[in-house]
């Protein structure tokens, strides 16, 4: 098990070296199932693509859209070592037809029950809106298959700090029986919560 108190610069480098490898519109499509990754999920304007980039240090790395619902591919970008990070599609304001959702769901559950090498999901939701409908199926789903999640809440630039606070700890309250889960703040824009989400993925991916 890698040290928890890694260098701060060393751990910067490595999501650094993120690169772009592969999109899997389902299960079957996706990289050989060995390894360590871990998987980004959130509703389409929650800034899921926005927290990759920032985490990486790289403004294009995840394609971020004023569409939201662009997504529609399970993304994956290697570390190294057979480590990854995966962007999976993102839901909510998508303006696809109800058939093609459900099928997005349906390939989406099939990633988290049998993917192996998945050693976690960071849940992204907006500080302002959290725990939506989907996100409270993500968190089930969570629980069903006993996965570590990490939640960032992102844009917590947007509130104040007492707000954001306020924010923090009602989602806390309500994953309290999920011990599995944990919760920050996060701004992509303004740095806020990325070294402590960093340090959370680098220890998952080691």
């Amino acid at each position: 098990m890698t040290d928890a108190i890694s260098p701060v610069c060393d751990i910067q480098k490595y999501f650094a070296s993120a690169r772009f490898t592969q999109s899997a519109a389902k299960l079957a499509q996706c990289p050989l199932d060995k390894g360590l990754e871990t998987a980004f999920a959130g509703r389409s304007n929650a800034g899921k693509s926005s927290a990759i980039n920032r985490l990486t240090g790289q403004k294009k790395l995840a394609r971020t859209s004023k569409t939201p619902g662009r997504t529609q591919l399970i993304n994956f970008f290697m570390l190294k070592d057979h480590q990854r990070l995966v962007d999976l599609p993102g839901y909510g304001y998508a303006k696809v037809a109800i058939s093609k959702k459900l099928e997005w769901q349906k390939h989406l559950e099939q990633y988290l029950e049998k993917r192996t090498s998945l050693t976690g999901l960071v849940l992204v939701m907006d500080v302002r809106h959290p725990l939506q409908p989907y996100d409270t199926i993500m968190l089930d789903w969570v629980k069903q298959y006993d996965l570590r999640c990490h939640i960032l809440l992102t844009k917590a630039d947007k509130l104040k700090r007492g707000a954001a606070k306020q924010a923090l700890m009602t989602v806390e309250q309500a994953v309290k029986s999920q011990p599995k889960t944990s919760v920050q703040l996060f701004s992509a824009t303004k740095g806020n919560g990325v070294e402590a989400a960093r340090q959370v993925l680098f220890d998952w991916l080691h």
